[in-house]
């Protein structure tokens, strides 16, 4: 559906983008992540001819943007961060207008119109003016926007930006809905939106992708020492590290400081060993009592931050 090849974007010396090479499948909900300035919404600006490459190709159905942008254009809707609304307008008349300047005639307008007012939840505020709506009721109406022309791709960045708990869980159902249908990519500093929302994540940062593919994958697939916590009664930290540091697998014992009576520590494992059971004999053959035994787990958001600082 999307083939994009050394897509490179600079501002003077500054390169903003930096070789990207991606494919992105129909059908797919993709989401796009990095920290403030890694080049998402550059990315997304080229991606919809907004913004010219340096260099690189991006082509979309088999038409190179170089050759045709107009006809990859009208396969596209873009909602931009800050969505673009005529403030004095009431909502119908702005998605009227919206409609005409896409060229929907006759009855094809209002009953697009519906359609959409159905699907992002517009019904009770048609005849609202757009500046009395909340930011999260003026995204829904942006992405009515978006939608207007049924397009086959839908980029949105930071979709859920500013928004609060209940408006983003709403404007998710409506992306994962749209998601059915549509190729979707969307830009986000939100993890859990990512982690909740998208079948697929690409991570950027200085400009270049460093990680793709699915949560599952990611969290699961890069090779890591686990982490271990143990909380202890009946002895010491530095008295246990001896002990378990001498169990197979184990790396590193760490003392992480004691509280009411209970002596915490850290143990390392080698990357791909759960040493817990290992652990649990080297314990229960002494007179101390184990309170807590918990390993610790991979998120999107220790993957990200890693990656990020690491790169």
């Amino acid at each position: 559906m999307i083939h994009v090849e050394g897509l490179t974007k600079y501002y003077g010396d500054i390169c903003a983008v930096d070789h990207i090479d991606l494919d992105i499948r129909r059908g797919e909900i993709v989401g796009l992540l990095g920290p403030n300035g890694a080049g998402k919404t550059t990315t997304l600006r080229m991606l919809t001819g907004y913004f010219t490459p340096s260099a690189g190709q991006i082509t979309i159905k088999d038409v190179a943007m170089d050759d045709n942008p107009l006809a990859i254009k009208h396969l596209i809707g873009y909602l931009p961060e800050s969505a673009p609304l005529y403030q004095s307008m009431l909502v119908y008349d702005y998605l009227d207008h919206v409609a005409r300047i896409r060229g929907l005639k006759g009855d094809e307008r209002p009953k697009r119109l519906q359609e959409l007012a159905d699907l992002c939840g517009l019904r009770g505020i048609m005849h609202k003016p757009i500046a009395t709506l909340s930011k999260g009721l003026k995204q829904r109406v942006g992405l009515a926007h978006a939608m207007m022309s049924d397009p086959e791709i839908l980029i949105l960045d930071e979709p859920t930006s500013g928004l609060d708990p209940n408006q983003i869980v709403e404007i998710r159902e409506i992306i994962r809905h749209i998601g059915t249908e549509k190729t979707v990519i969307l830009s986000t500093h939100i993890l859990s939106e990512a982690e909740a929302t998208c079948g697929r994540i690409v991570i950027i940062n200085k400009g270049r992708i460093i990680v793709d593919g699915t949560t599952q994958a990611l969290t699961a697939g890069r090779e890591q020492a686990g982490r271990i916590h143990i909380g202890l009664m009946g002895t010491d930290a530095q008295n246990a590290r001896p002990l378990l540091g001498g169990v197979t697998g184990v790396r590193e014992v760490d003392a992480a400081g004691e509280s009411d009576g209970i002596a915490r520590l850290t143990v390392t494992c080698q990357p791909g060993t759960d040493a817990r059971a290992d652990l649990y004999a080297a314990i229960k053959s002494t007179d101390w009592i184990l309170v807590e035994m918990t390993r610790e787990t991979k998120t999107l958001e220790t993957l990200f931050g890693e990656l990020t600082r690491e790169f």
